[in-house]
């Protein structure tokens, strides 16, 4: 159960009590603090994003909700908490499902098979269908990953992962021919697409500075990437659009910033809905300095135009740090959050897009 002052004692529900008068007043609240521009009469206009009515429900607490959900139509929610890969079984249950796995994100790829990054072992991972592990990359041109931390794949079975390092920095291996350490991201290859061995290409290198969150669109078209550097003060906390050519192939002189979330907290995971808008994690509810000083880039999720990075709404999430998020349930109208260890849910009014089940 949630150990925090907001939420609601009996119902598990966050901002549940009289004292609130619904969840639309509370994100448009927000949305003036963070400089949503636009009138409330335009606000009103818009259709919805989030089930009107629809409040923030608490799943799973106690570290289940660390980092990296992803929806599987039988066994739940799956999500990287407490050094194991956790699961939320359709009828609410909070169980280990693979123990000291140590991973970040998550996903099912098209043929239902878990990709995870586990930067605990520095390698990107499949699980088979017949409960295997299978290592995808542990190194690039033999030299180890930072950590792997967040993955996506495009419609061809290629898997694309950031790379960056938090923490210590110690041991990075990965440097450029001046010395320089590459915080990067990285395309797999499968054999299908090789006639061979899988091929590992790193596809941004020092174009940024530190890649967290990826996600490739659903025509192949666009790579996403937030880039989130916490603990420097110039460091970069935004979010990038890049085109992707047909193979695979990154087109850096394409780099568009979509948003910049200043002294803040910069953006982490991120998903899309099937007309395309953009679900990022970001923003801090308490103040970090020295390096993320901003009081006013409050943690939640952040609801993106793709094209011109414009706010189209924000849901706050009361415990730091929002790490990501996912769609799923029957109807993929169900988006789980991760945050300071807690795994949420809240009803959206569009279906969420996953690579499997189609």
């Amino acid at each position: 159960m949630l150990n925090s002052p907001a939420a609601h004692e009996t119902s598990g529900c966050l901002f549940g009590n009289d004292e609130f008068k619904g969840d639309v007043m509370r994100r448009w609240t927000w949305l003036v603090l963070l400089g949503f521009a636009c009138s409330p009469s335009r606000l009103l206009a818009a259709e919805p994003i989030f089930e009107p009515g629809a409040k923030l429900k608490v799943e799973a607490g106690q570290g289940a909700g660390g980092e990296g959900p992803a929806w599987h139509p039988q066994l739940g929610l799956l999500s990287s908490g407490n050094g194991h890969i956790m699961r939320l079984t359709r009828d609410g249950k909070s169980l280990v499902h693979r123990e000291g796995a140590g991973t970040n994100g998550l996903l099912f790829d098209a043929k239902g098979q878990l990709l995870a990054c586990e930067p605990k072992l520095r390698r990107v991972t499949r699980t088979e269908l017949n409960g295997t592990l299978t290592v995808l990359a542990d190194n690039y041109l033999g030299k180890k990953f930072n950590q792997p931390n967040d993955i996506t794949v495009d419609s061809h079975g290629r898997v694309y992962f950031s790379d960056p390092r938090y923490g210590s920095r110690d041991d990075m291996q990965l440097r450029d021919d001046q010395g320089r350490t590459i915080e990067g991201v990285y395309r797999i290859d499968p054999p299908e697409l090789t006639g061979g061995e899988p091929k590992v290409t790193r596809v941004i290198g020092r174009e940024l500075d530190r890649p967290n969150g990826v996600l490739v669109s659903a025509d192949d078209r666009f790579l996403f990437v937030a880039d989130n550097n916490n603990d420097s003060h110039n460091g970069a906390r935004k979010l990038w659009r890049f085109l992707l050519r047909s193979d695979g192939t990154v087109d850096l002189n394409s780099k568009t910033l979509l948003r910049d979330w200043g002294k803040g907290r910069g953006p982490d995971g991120l998903k899309q809905n099937q007309k395309g808008q953009l679900f990022v994690a970001g923003g801090l509810n308490k103040p970090n300095p020295p390096f993320e000083p901003a009081e006013d880039v409050k943690g939640g999720i952040y609801v993106i135009d793709p094209n011109s990075g414009e706010l189209l709404d924000f849901l706050p999430v009361p415990t730091d740090e929002v790490t990501n998020c996912a769609f799923g349930g029957a109807d993929r109208k169900t988006l789980f959050a991760t945050g300071g260890g807690v795994l949420y849910s809240i009803r959206v009014t569009t279906s969420g897009r996953v690579v499997w089940p189609q």
